[in-house]
């Protein structure tokens, strides 16, 4: 088939990411001996200097890696809500969700200390090794893409009314950064720089240095800072000036940890995710719905079509009723990914839409939804606008933003695999803090304020996040990471993109990975947002021009509400895989959004 671009084949190592420095910054630690991990954190700083309306250092990742001969884990790079970030607290402040930008919503920033945990347990490289890409970057500036500048002018009156020390930051004279104009972030560089500087003082050994590093992002200057900024009250989209319950305990008391994965096993695949404090076992219960008939000439015709968007309102409806970073043996995911709870639920797709929000029964147990998600689903709120598309952010004025991240997939000649989604951060989420360059995070928009539910906001749990990247094996071996930002959407892109890959003929003698990122995309949005202000679209599914007229006429015959969207509107796919017969490397990257790129050799 036709592909825009082609799946790259090697044997040395290959990088799939969302920003075309990155991924090349990643193939330079490659090539100068490197492996995937000292690549992946590399990159990750790059695309926080690169992407800054997609992630940030005190954003959020998961993780997922294989080692070469060890066991897939996954690194937990999500940080939990602070111990003042109480249910009370903030209805006391007159608020039945929370806001979607501004310090009130932070939880504490993961994603550093989840890449220098990475580093240390698996890289072999020191910290300023890693950081002196991003550091050049931030300090003599990049061509900015054209939707930082975008981003920037939509918040353009927050930041110079409210939020000044972003404005210093990303309207430089007055002026959003144009696009492939050269960006600067001299504070940010003068951050890691310093970092380095006082690592290094500890000692000459790498992971002295790392664990220094760790300890001036909890205690030292950049955790005095996190913290002091916290304290100050900013508007945020409740159209108020609130604080952060932040502390300096919460920064020290907490650390990225591993896990291991949730897995479903599909006609000879094992499927990776993170637990069900992400969104991520949503794509392996979707194969579980999938009848045994279901095959490769079924993935864009009409009748398979309209299957697929059934069975994600069933996966995405669980995932509202159950999900969460709740007690143990709270979230009955056994039964959820089981052959015969699955089996019932499959019942439910019949020959027409179902605009409603149905959530399963597992083990008998009565599931129980938000009054806020049930508000929406009823219609008694407004619907949410458009979803997001390419993965690129939709902003309001007030910095509010859904569905905005990063990616990228390594493999290195040695068999180490990786897949990551960092995000969280955003510049136009929360203020820049002044001392360091960057923002704090949002994550805690994604927590209700109703107690008893497993994705309630407790203190010291984590929110349920939408990151959910993806490892795949066959006969135990890893073979396939891949992933996409995209908020709500990443596991429906993701189930679409993985089931292109099994399920088509091999090109090459490897996965078809660059045609199962161009084939037309969708996305339905039956289900309440994870992102302020929590709305719905009942019904409603949107669909790349690709898919062609006469299978958007047999969807909307069915009921679906059909929005016909652009021709390359839908998803920001990466992926890497590995033989683990012949060594060969392969890696393909998404054409939308005219920004991700693979790599290698």
């Amino acid at each position: 088939m036709f592909t825009t671009r082609p799946t790259l084949q090697g044997t040395f190592g290959m990088v799939s990411s969302t920003h075309w420095l990155a991924s090349q910054t990643a193939m330079a630690v490659l090539e100068e001996g490197g492996n995937a991990y000292d690549a992946a954190v590399a990159a990750a700083f790059v695309l926080h200097v690169t992407e800054p309306h997609l992630n940030g250092p005190a954003g959020d990742v998961p993780i997922i890696l294989a080692p070469a001969g060890g066991q897939v884990r996954v690194l937990c790079g999500q940080g939990p809500a602070p111990a003042g970030a109480t249910i009370g607290h903030y209805t006391s402040l007159g608020l039945d969700v929370v806001p979607g930008t501004g310090p009130l919503a932070a939880v504490v920033p993961g994603a550093f200390d989840a890449w220098m945990v990475l580093l240390r347990d698996h890289g072999t490289r020191r910290p300023a090794e890693v950081l002196r890409y991003a550091i050049g970057y931030a300090a003599h500036g990049h061509p900015a893409v054209e939707q930082i500048g975008r981003t920037v002018e939509r918040v353009r009156e927050l930041f110079e009314n409210e939020w000044t020390a972003s404005a210093e930051v990303y309207l430089p004279g007055g002026r959003a950064p144009g696009a492939g104009a050269l960006l600067r972030n001299p504070a940010l560089a003068a951050t890691w720089r310093r970092l380095l500087a006082e690592s290094e003082a500890a000692g000459p050994d790498r992971e002295t240095q790392i664990e220094a590093a760790r300890r001036v992002w909890r205690e030292g200057f950049i955790g005095e800072a996190l913290t002091a900024h916290a304290a100050r009250p900013a508007m945020d989209s409740s159209g108020r000036r609130h604080a952060s319950p932040l502390a300096g305990d919460d920064l020290t008391g907490w650390s990225a940890g591993y896990e291991d994965p949730v897995t479903f096993d599909w006609r000879g695949w094992t499927v990776c995710k993170p637990g069900p404090w992400s969104q991520g076992p949503v794509l392996l219960q979707q194969l579980a719905l999938l009848d045994d008939g279901f095959g490769a000439d079924d993935l864009n015709s009409p009748d398979g079509l309209h299957t697929l968007l059934e069975i994600s309102k069933l996966a995405m409806a669980d995932r509202e009723a159950w999900y969460g970073d709740a007690e143990p043996g709270t979230v009955p995911l056994d039964t959820l990914l089981s052959a015969s709870y699955n089996a019932s639920r499959r019942t439910l797709v019949g020959p027409a839409a179902s605009p409603e929000l149905r959530p399963g029964s597992p083990g008998g147990r009565t599931p129980r939804l938000s009054a806020h998600a049930l508000a929406a689903a009823s219609g008694a709120l407004p619907e949410d606008p458009a979803g997001a598309g390419a993965g690129e952010p939709t902003v309001d004025r007030s910095g509010e933003t859904r569905g905005d991240t990063c990616h990228l997939d390594i493999v290195d000649r040695w068999g180490n695999m990786i897949s990551a989604t960092p995000s969280g951060g955003w510049l136009q989420s929360s203020p820049v803090v002044p001392e360091l360059g960057f923002p704090l995070g949002t994550r805690l928009q994604m927590t209700w304020l109703e107690p008893g539910l497993p994705a309630s906001l407790v203190p010291g749990r984590r929110p349920r996040t939408t990151l959910s990247p993806s490892l795949a094996l066959r006969g135990g071996e890893p073979v396939l990471a891949f992933g996409t930002p995209g908020g709500d959407q990443q596991d429906q892109w993701q189930t679409h993109f993985f089931l292109a890959a099994a399920l088509r003929p091999a090109v090459r003698g490897g996965p078809d990975l660059q045609g199962a990122i161009d084939a037309p995309g969708w996305h339905q949005d039956s289900f309440p947002s994870s992102f302020y202000p929590r709305g719905m679209r009942p019904g409603s599914v949107t669909v790349e021009s690709r898919v062609g007229e006469e299978t958007v006429a047999a969807l909307r015959r069915r009921g679906h509400d059909v929005t016909v969207g652009g021709a390359w509107t839908e998803g920001r796919l990466c992926a890497v895989a590995r033989d683990p017969e012949t060594g060969v490397l392969s890696a393909a990257a998404n054409p939308r959004g005219m920004q991700g790129y693979a790599v290698g050799r």
